[in-house]
């Protein structure tokens, strides 16, 4: 190998990262404390950042239609734009706060109050049905009649527990006062930050490739800036439409379930819209928690509800899923199913929903990679698909 200095600087690279990986290694422990007080910095940023790209979905669509390029050609009109956009973004999400706090939050409280008594009125018919069903058998029959169900004292334990709990974390009102002003602060510097961005964002923009285009290749630069470019329109496009999708399915279900006079209708339909947020799995977690909580008051009408979840889901996943999600992230059944047990191993819900757009990424950069690499052999794709 001739030692030019292409070759001479990736000598020193490779002894560069080679000594880092040593110094890594040795001293492991330190390196993670490090990492995690680095972190523990910067973590009010990268919240800051996620706010921002979750009010950016909703702010590019108003922004769009509201201030059109013909609007836009007024110079006033065209600096409100951006602020407008936020301003509105911003309204919608304190209103929606509002009608859940005032509105949602005091139904749902009622309906954990009947609940309670639901459960109650159900314990003696079930163990009437227990002692039919395991007459011959007294064993069984006595576990039957010692199952006993006082919501209230359960009620009293959650409360003390949750008291007691408090107290051991906390310990004391000064640690308690710190925690809040921790917590708020985070919060605020999250939120100023997010702002910040959202308003600077073609500006941030601009400065971000000026930099990667100074410091790396410009090939490696623009391969780069079209990755971004993918990733951002994918995950966009995924939470825009699961979200709408989750709410259309929610106030479906309330709506029929009020149509035919099925308890818990509030409060199922919420869980099963926010269930539905989990691809694949979610919605027949809400059917299962709706069809327990409706058995403990009518059996027949939790048989009622399991046919007509399985009649919304038909309607939901033939009609409006392919409309309103169809193909935006643009892959296959079974990679979604495979990013979604991938994600849920790793992440837990969390995972399931954030595992779907990377993924979907992956396989359109892989088959773009694909792609290229038959039209250099001189393959054509649609012939292999013959």
């Amino acid at each position: 190998m001739e030692l030019n200095k292409e070759n001479m600087r990736k000598i020193r690279e490779l002894i560069l990262f080679t000594a880092l990986l040593i110094v890594v290694l040795w001293k492991y422990e330190e390196v993670l404390e490090v990492l995690g007080y680095v972190g523990h910095l910067i973590f009010p940023f990268l919240l800051g950042g996620a706010i921002a790209f979750v009010l950016n979905v909703p702010m590019n669509f108003i922004e769009r239609h509201l201030f059109t390029e013909k609007v836009r050609k007024n110079k006033v009109a065209d600096k409100l734009a951006r602020p407008v956009s936020l301003l509105s973004v911003l309204c919608i999400v304190v209103g929606v706060l509002t009608v859940v706090i005032f509105g949602v939050v005091p139904q749902l409280v009622n309906t954990f109050g009947n609940l309670g008594q639901s459960i109650t009125q159900f314990i003696p018919h079930a163990q009437a049905w227990g002692k039919e069903v395991f007459h011959g058998n007294k064993e069984v029959v006595e576990l039957i009649n010692s199952v006993q169900f006082d919501w209230d004292k359960i009620v009293e334990t959650l409360i003390d527990f949750l008291k007691n709990g408090a107290g051991n974390m906390l310990n004391s009102t000064l640690t308690a006062a710190k925690s809040i002003i921790s917590g708020v602060s985070t919060f605020v510097i999250a939120f100023v930050f997010a702002i910040y961005i959202l308003l600077q964002k073609k500006k941030l923009g601009i400065q971000a490739k000026k930099v990667l285009f100074a410091f790396v290749r410009r090939g490696r630069a623009e391969a780069v800036v079209e990755v971004s470019s993918l990733t951002y329109s994918t995950f966009s496009s995924f939470l825009t439409g699961q979200c709408l999708e989750a709410a259309i399915l929610g106030s479906m279900f309330v709506l029929a379930m009020t149509i035919f006079r099925l308890p818990y209708a509030l409060l199922v339909g919420i869980f099963i819209a926010f269930t539905a947020l989990i691809p694949i799995f979610g919605a027949f977690l809400g059917c299962a928690v709706g069809a327990f909580l409706i058995f403990m008051v009518d059996p027949m009408k939790a048989l009622m509800f399991i046919v007509l979840f399985l009649v919304l889901q038909q309607i939901e996943g033939n009609l409006i899923y392919p409309h309103v999600v169809g193909n935006s992230v643009g892959l296959p059944s079974i990679w979604v199913l495979a990013a979604v047990s991938i994600g849920g191993s790793l992440m837990g819900v969390v995972g399931m929903l954030i595992f779907i757009p990377i993924v979907s990424v992956a396989y359109a950069l892989f088959r773009e990679i694909v792609y290229l690499k038959l039209k250099k052999q001189g393959v054509d794709p649609v012939e292999l698909e013959d």
